[in-house]
């Protein structure tokens, strides 16, 4: 993972899946999804225990796999457990095929998963958070 496939994650996304969106707003991953959808991108939000609900305004499918394909999520940003991980990749290349990136947040890493990803095309982001990177790669603070 370098600063270019960071750039790259969060110029190119539009749709972003996000995996464990709590509907807590004390959660980071409530926080994180707030953030990314009033810098313009579309949240799609993934939690079983929510499905149908609506959290952010959007709908909660109960996992990738439900996400209607127009949807064109080409991000998944993941706030699961690193153990999880390997599955959610596995769905996501097989459910969403306009996926470009995917993004795992900090203290999640899975080198398996990752080399899954990359081995399909998909851009892998590990240990790193959108609502950090996108401020730093908006003020320039970054060397693309």
């Amino acid at each position: 993972m370098t600063e270019s496939d960071i750039a790259a994650a969060l110029t190119e996304a539009r749709t972003i899946a996000v995996v464990g969106l709590s509907p807590r707003e004390d959660r980071p991953s409530w926080g994180v999804a707030r953030y990314l959808k009033s810098q313009g991108y579309r949240i799609i939000p993934v939690n079983p225990g929510q499905a149908g609900k609506l959290l952010l305004d959007e709908l909660v499918y109960p996992n990738l796999a439900a996400i209607p394909r127009e949807a064109e999520v080409d991000m998944v940003d993941i706030f699961r457990r690193s153990e999880a991980v390997p599955a959610l990749v596995d769905e996501a290349l097989a459910a969403l095929p306009a996926l470009r990136t995917i993004w795992m947040q900090l203290g999640i890493t899975s080198p398996v998963a990752a080399e899954k990803a990359r081995a399909a095309g998909v851009r892998v982001i590990e240990d790193r958070c959108p609502k950090i990177e996108l401020p730093r790669l908006q003020s320039g603070l970054h060397s693309v």
